[in-house]
């Protein structure tokens, strides 16, 4: 929004949320207006932070979320902090994307993946030097 109106800049987005990166919406004009007429927030957030909001989905809730997803956490986690959003009450945020749709955003932030061949006796190998805990055993 260009001086808390309605008017949209156009941009050329850079980030890794790809389905969010329009940098002139056709619906921009509406989505500033009902912000602005329900008194609501708009937030943004970095590349770090939207990975960083899937990492933690992930791993308390066992949701794998597409960027868009660690958009929505991570403006929502923003809007907390600033106090727009009460602390105090229940909210629902709406993440619908999987993850998978965008695996690339994840690369050089997570452990990469032990890739095996589809044979039980290769799962076996792999699960003997895991154990059962997950850490790996000293063989």
């Amino acid at each position: 929004m260009l001086d808390n109106t309605t008017l949209i800049r156009p941009v050329k987005p850079k980030t890794i949320a790809k389905s969010l990166a329009i940098g002139n919406p056709a619906d921009g004009f509406y989505s500033c207006k009902a912000i602005k007429e329900s008194n609501g927030w708009g937030e943004k957030v970095t590349d770090a932070e939207i990975v960083d909001s899937m990492k933690l989905l992930a791993e308390t809730e066992g949701i794998f979320a597409e960027t868009a997803g660690g958009v929505t956490l991570g403006v929502t986690r923003k809007l907390i902090e600033q106090g727009r959003i009460p602390k105090d009450e229940s909210i629902v945020i709406s993440i619908t994307g999987n993850g998978l749709k965008t695996q690339e955003a994840l690369k050089g932030h997570l452990v990469e993946p032990v890739v095996i061949n589809a044979k039980l006796t290769e799962f076996d190998t792999l699960f003997e030097q895991y154990g059962t805990e997950g850490d790996p055993v000293k063989v």
